[in-house]
């Protein structure tokens, strides 16, 4: 089952969303409004802004609906902007099989394309008067950039553990996800101890969802990613999967070979590398964790009603645990 088939009660909401996407990125300049354009064309699960209107779904939803979708609005257009610089940071030239903004204009035009568009987001949520969500949004913000310059200093970096890997992905993709569940609960008026049960429901989906995403750039096809298997690594970033192949002393050898010069992975070396990691226990470990994070995100929202909304997030954590692309 897809993801979007099992929330298709909100579909009318999130079109609005939608539509408010592509009016808020409009800009001025053609070259700013057609990079930001090409942002959004191409697509995306459009999981936080899912991830607000559920949790929102616990409160006033229908009373506080236009603040909740500016909320979701932020939220995505903060996670674009990212997509944006991460994409400068790696010299990516492809994202979800379409050239990214870097590759169609440039560096420095990608740049400023990412700051607009997060600078869209900060005006969007002034429309929000509510001093929980700006607090918990600032306190955010902060962890993901700090998550990035922790991710650039880590490339090529043989030496790092599964503690600083987790720290990682919890500033990379955790965070953002988990402040989409909050943020969409008080937007509702939902009271704060099931809000911040919503949190780390919405922490411990976003680490298990990274640590998939992870894994399948080891084991999908490029036409499947969009971008060529083990990418990942060909730019030097090590990741769960590769964290526990390097236990074998063979993989180990080869990483730090091919890792000696800090250059892109060649496409023979990729190849000996995906080989010896495949012999490993790697991603069957991998997905363990990651099922680890899914049970505790079950166990998060427990103890909320029971509702429709509850439903659809327990149906999310395990399509998700079963994700295979």
């Amino acid at each position: 089952m897809k993801l979007a088939n099992i929330y298709g009660f909100l579909r009318k909401d999130l079109q609005d969303i939608e539509n408010s996407l592509t009016e808020t990125i409009e800009a001025e300049h053609p070259i700013l409004r057609e990079a930001s354009l090409q942002l959004l064309r191409a697509g995306g699960k459009r999981i936080r802004p899912v991830f607000v209107l559920l949790s929102a779904q616990f409160g006033n939803y229908k009373q506080n609906i236009e603040q909740i979708k500016s909320v979701a609005v932020a939220l995505e257009l903060i996670h674009m902007a990212t997509l944006v610089h991460d994409d400068v940071v790696d010299d990516a030239e492809l994202r979800r099989g379409k050239p990214t903004i870097k590759h169609l204009y440039g560096s420095r035009v990608a740049m400023y394309t990412g700051d607009y568009i997060l600078a869209r987001a900060l005006e969007v949520i002034t429309t929000v008067s509510i001093p929980d969500v700006h607090h918990s949004l600032s306190k955010t913000l902060v962890k993901v950039v700090e998550g990035e310059i922790a991710q650039i200093e880590d490339k090529y970096n043989v030496e790092q553990d599964l503690k600083k890997y987790l720290k990682r992905i919890k500033r990379k993709t955790a965070l953002l996800i988990a402040t989409s569940c909050k943020l969409g609960a008080i937007a509702s008026g939902v009271p704060s101890q099931q809000a911040n049960q919503l949190y780390r429901y919405g922490y411990n989906v976003g680490m298990s969802f990274q640590i998939i995403d992870d894994i399948l750039d080891f084991t999908a096809s490029p036409e499947e990613l969009g971008k060529p298997t083990g990418s990942d690594l060909i730019q030097g970033n090590i990741t769960i999967p590769t964290l526990f192949a390097m236990r074998d002393p063979d993989f180990l050898h080869e990483i730090k070979e091919v890792f000696k010069y800090e250059k892109e992975i060649n496409e023979v070396d990729m190849q000996n590398i995906l080989h010896l990691l495949h012999k490993t226990d790697a991603i069957e470990k991998s997905y363990q964790l990651s099922n680890l994070y899914l049970q505790k995100a079950l166990q998060s929202i427990k103890p909320l009603q029971n509702n429709k909304a509850k439903k659809t997030l327990e149906t999310i954590a395990n399509i998700i645990g079963k994700r295979r692309f």
